[in-house]
């Protein structure tokens, strides 16, 4: 059962949002090589409490971060820590807010430094195919419909969607129904209506779908060690466009 957001609800999400988009916006201008990914998360931390929110993830079934810190072959979860990064690398961040007892979450991943051409490649198609899915997400289409769109653009560029972990709804909870396939067929599952808030998130590896968990139990990496991407923004359904709740303005587009 997918529930409706009522308007209270999507002001709150979008409060929390907004909270994320400003995060962002400064955690993009620290992304350097040398800097440490603990010190992005801790920076982060601070800058969520600033603005009046809390990081949805720490603590949320034990992760130990405020935020997802992701370099180059990390699908997702990446725990943040003590690894400085280097010139070249790729880095996705994660960054989830609670506000009011409402959450958002958005993700993106930035280049630090110049990055190869192969790693350019990679982000703008996973940056464009999420713009792509969030399209789909209009009234009267078919949840199925968006990841299809996912699915497709990304393989006509030879890159793979990962499978192992999916979107999702948003609200009172940090991940509520439906999960939001990144692949499948189109016309499936639910018709989507106005009122609904997901999180659509394409994570992408630049070789082999497949991904494996380290022995932290959280860091996913790709099968064959190269590199992934992940973008993500919490969005709503309305009788129009689709509305993105986190949205804000990357530099280095």
């Amino acid at each position: 059962m997918i529930g409706l957001k009522s308007d209270r609800e999507i002001s709150l999400i979008s409060e929390a949002g907004a909270i994320i988009g400003k995060v962002f916006e400064r955690l993009e201008g620290e992304i350097r090589p040398g800097i440490t990914t603990i010190e992005l998360d801790r920076l982060a931390g601070q800058l969520i409490k600033s603005f009046g929110g809390r990081a949805a993830f720490l603590g949320y079934k034990d992760f130990p971060g405020k935020i997802c810190a992701s370099p180059n072959d990390v699908v997702v979860h990446g725990i943040p820590g003590d690894r400085k990064l280097e010139k070249g690398d790729i880095i996705s961040l994660d960054v989830g807010v609670e506000r009011g007892g409402y959450y958002a979450d958005s993700a993106a991943t930035f280049a630090v430094g110049n990055c190869s051409d192969a790693a350019a490649r990679l982000m703008e198609a996973t940056e464009c195919s999420l713009y792509i899915g969030i399209d789909k997400a209009r009234a009267g289409n078919r949840l199925s419909d968006i990841g299809n769109a996912i699915q497709t653009f990304i393989e006509n560029k030879g890159f793979s969607v990962v499978r192992a972990f999916v979107g999702h709804g948003i609200g009172a909870e940090l991940h509520e129904e439906p999960e939001i396939p990144n692949f499948g067929a189109a016309g499936r599952g639910p018709r989507l209506e106005p009122g609904m808030v997901l999180a659509i998130e394409p994570m992408v590896n630049e070789g082999t779908c497949d991904v494996e968990i380290l022995e932290d139990g959280w860091t996913a990496v790709t099968g064959d060690g190269k590199l992934s991407a992940h973008f993500e923004h919490t969005i709503l359904v309305t009788d129009k466009e689709p509305r993105i709740l986190t949205k804000w303005q990357k530099k280095n587009r």
